[in-house]
C-alpha cells in the first residue's frame, strides 16, 4: 500500500477565538442547585422556611434567656393578660405563657422531627425492598400495609398511649409518643418509595449496573434511593406537622406529656376552663400549632414543585 502524504497547508491551527467560543458561557447547574433556585424563587415556601427556622432557633433560645421559667410558680401573677413583662400574659398559677409556648413548640418539633426520621427510616427501607423485588414479597408486604392503612391511625396510637404512659419505660411521655407515632405514620413513606422504585427499576442506569456486576444492595441504596430523594424529602417535610398535630391531640386529651413538661397540646388543654375568662390562653399556643403546620404544609408544597419540575404551575 502506497503511503499517503498530507498536505499541511490544507491544515489550519484554531484560533484563540475559536477556542474560547467553545467554552461553556454558563456554568453547569447540579439538580440540588437547580432546586434550591426553584424554591427560591418560590415566595411563599422560602418565607415559611424562614418561619420555622426561626421557630426552631426561639424555641431554643427563650426558655435559656427568658428570666421566667417554664415551670415556675407565683400565684401573685396569675391571669395576667399580655403586658411588656408577660408577652403571651401568665396562666391559672402565675407561669409566664410566653415561654411555657416557646418550650411546648420545643417539644412538639422535636417529637414531630424524631417521629419523621424513624418513619424515613422504616418507610424507606421496607417500600424500598418491596419495591424493588416485587412479586410474591412485594404483594406480601403491600398487603401487611394495606392490613395497617385500614385500621385509623389514631386508634392505636391512642391504645400505645394508653399502655405506655405513666409506666417505668417512659415517665415524661416522650418516647411513648414518639414510638406511637413512629410504630403508624411510615406506611404513607413506603408506599410512595415503592412506587417510585418501581417506577425507576425500569430505566436503563439500572440495567447497565446490572451488567456491570453490581449486588442487589448496592443498586437498591446507591442507584435507586437516591433517585427518590426529592419524593421523600417532600413527604418528609408533610410528616412533620402530620405528627406534631397528632401530639397536640393527644395532649389535648390527656395521653401527652406528664407535668412539669408541657407541649402546645398540653397548654391547649390547661387552657380550657378558662376559655371565656382569659381566651388569650387558649390563643396563644393554639397560634403556634396552626403556625407550624402551615409553615410546613406550605414548604412541603414548594418542595414538590422545587424537587420535581412536572409539578410547577
Amino acid at each position: 500500500m502506497e503511503n499517503l502524504e498530507f498536505d499541511k497547508s490544507m491544515f489550519t491551527p484554531v484560533s484563540q477565538e475559536e477556542k474560547a467560543f467553545e467554552k461553556n458561557i454558563r456554568p453547569s447547574v447540579g439538580y440540588w442547585s437547580d432546586a434550591w433556585r426553584r424554591l427560591k424563587s418560590n415566595k411563599v415556601a422560602l418565607i415559611s422556611l424562614i418561619i420555622i427556622i426561626a421557630l426552631v432557633i426561639l424555641s431554643i433560645v427563650v426558655p435559656i434567656v427568658s428570666p421566667f421559667k417554664y415551670d415556675s410558680q407565683n400565684l401573685a401573677l396569675k391571669d395576667l393578660g399580655p403586658n411588656k413583662t408577660n408577652f403571651f400574659g401568665t396562666d391559672k398559677l402565675g407561669r409566664d405563657l410566653f415561654v411555657r409556648v416557646m418550650m411546648g413548640a420545643r417539644y412538639s418539633l422535636v417529637i414531630g422531627g424524631a417521629a419523621a426520621i424513624i418513619n424515613l427510616f422504616i418507610g424507606v427501607i421496607y417500600g424500598g425492598i418491596s419495591g424493588f423485588f416485587g412479586g410474591k414479597i412485594d404483594n406480601i408486604m403491600m398487603r401487611i400495609v394495606d392490613c395497617l392503612y385500614s385500621i385509623p391511625t389514631t386508634i392505636y396510637v391512642v391504645i400505645i398511649m394508653a399502655v405506655l404512659k405513666d409506666t417505668a419505660f417512659d415517665k415524661t411521655g416522650i418516647l411513648s409518643i414518639i414510638l406511637a407515632l413512629s410504630i403508624s405514620y411510615w406506611v404513607g413513606m413506603a408506599r410512595i418509595v415503592r412506587g417510585d422504585i418501581l417506577q425507576l427499576k425500569q430505566q436503563e442506569f439500572v440495567l447497565a449496573a446490572k451488567t456491570l456486576g453490581a449486588s442487589k444492595k448496592r443498586i437498591l441504596f446507591r442507584h435507586l434511593i437516591p433517585n427518590c430523594m426529592g419524593s421523600i424529602i417532600v413527604t418528609m417535610t408533610l410528616l412533620i406537622p402530620q405528627a406534631i398535630f397528632t401530639e397536640a391531640f393527644l395532649s389535648f386529651i390527656g395521653l401527652g406529656l406528664n407535668a412539669p413538661l408541657a407541649s402546645l397540646g398540653t397548654l391547649c388543654n390547661d387552657a380550657m376552663p378558662a376559655i371565656y375568662t382569659n381566651p388569650y390562653q387558649l390563643f396563644f399556643p393554639a397560634a403556634m400549632i396552626c403556625l407550624i403546620i402551615l409553615s410546613f404544609n406550605m414548604l412541603g408544597d414548594g418542595l414538590t414543585e422545587a424537587l420535581d419540575p412536572k409539578h410547577q404551575r
